[in-house]
Formats: C-alpha cells, sequence, structure tokens
C-alpha cells in the first residue's frame, strides 16, 4: 500500500484542489447547498481559515489556513468528503474495494496539496482559484460565477467587480 507524503507545516496554510471520481458530472454544483452545510460543520469541529474558494462542477480549489500548531488538514478532508457523501443516493456501481473501505465512490481518493511558500505564491493560488470558471468555460467573467469566494473579497474591495476582464469581449485562440 503506497504512502503518501504529505506536507507537515504546523499553521501552514495550503492549496487544494479536490475532485470528484466522474469528471463529468455536476454533482457539486447540483448539491452545493449539501457542500457547503458539510464544509461548515467540519470548520466548526476543527477550524481552519479559509482564504479562498471555488467551487465547480466536478471539483473544487481552495486556500486554507490552520491554527497554530495544526498540521492535519487530511481530517478536515476527510469529515467533508465523508459528510457529503452520506446520504447522497449512490448510482454508479462500486469495486468490491469501494464496498470493503466504506465508500460510495463519489470522490476521487487523493486530492492535490500545495504548501503556500510566500505572499506573491498565495496570491497567485487565489487568482488561480478566482479565474478557474473562467478558465473551464463556464463563464465570461470572474463575477458571474456564483460558487467563488471571489464575491467575498469583492464586497471587502479587495478586488475590482470587473476583476479578470470579460472574455467574451476578446476574440482569438490562445495557448491551445
Amino acid at each position: 500500500m503506497p504512502r503518501y507524503r504529505r506536507a507537515i507545516i504546523p499553521g501552514g496554510t495550503f492549496f487544494f484542489t479536490v475532485a470528484i471520481a466522474n469528471r463529468s458530472d455536476d454533482l457539486l454544483v447540483r448539491e452545493v447547498d449539501r457542500l457547503r452545510r458539510v464544509y461548515r460543520s467540519a470548520q466548526a469541529r476543527y477550524s481552519f481559515e479559509t482564504i479562498a474558494i471555488c467551487i465547480l462542477p466536478d471539483h473544487l480549489h481552495a486556500v486554507w489556513s490552520l491554527p497554530k500548531g495544526d498540521t492535519d488538514f487530511p481530517l478536515r478532508w476527510s469529515l467533508i468528503k465523508s459528510g457529503f457523501s452520506r446520504g447522497l443516493c449512490v448510482t454508479p456501481p462500486r469495486s468490491a474495494r469501494h464496498v470493503v473501505k466504506r465508500e460510495k465512490g463519489i470522490w476521487q481518493r487523493r486530492y492535490w496539496e500545495h504548501a503556500i511558500r510566500d505572499d506573491l505564491d498565495l496570491v497567485r493560488h487565489v487568482d488561480y482559484i478566482h479565474f478557474n470558471p473562467v478558465k473551464h468555460g463556464l463563464v465570461a467573467r470572474v463575477r458571474d460565477w456564483p460558487h467563488s469566494s471571489f464575491h467575498q473579497d469583492g464586497a471587502r474591495g479587495d478586488l475590482p467587480e470587473d476583476w479578470g476582464g470579460d472574455m467574451g469581449e476578446i476574440s482569438g485562440a490562445f495557448g491551445e
């Protein structure tokens, strides 16, 4: 059995990508209220600061800062993933391995985490999170995606409402 090395940085700040198993499904936005409820519950039980978050149809990105001396972000993600899955009607067939591990097969087992190194790294990851719905072609403007912490940053005046521009006004094919 592989043993994954996780960054152990007490009170660290981390960027995460967490995805569902079926990347063609829109489960996270269909069940966004359930996800928010479970997320708040895990946050109340084991505190952490959400610096930025964006929920997309099949994955989410978040930047968290853990409390001083705390390193256990895997516990928090486990609570969020299991709490979200509990009570959901399962349609995909489950493998014997999922049954043995009492998994519904909704989430990818692993997730990506990156320890934020400095202020510039933090800014870049928060920008990436906010711009992700535009990158995936879900909206033309960052402000049009409802499931993003961008709106809180905008309301505080940290970012202008038109941050990220309007992809509908740009013509041509870039980077592909």
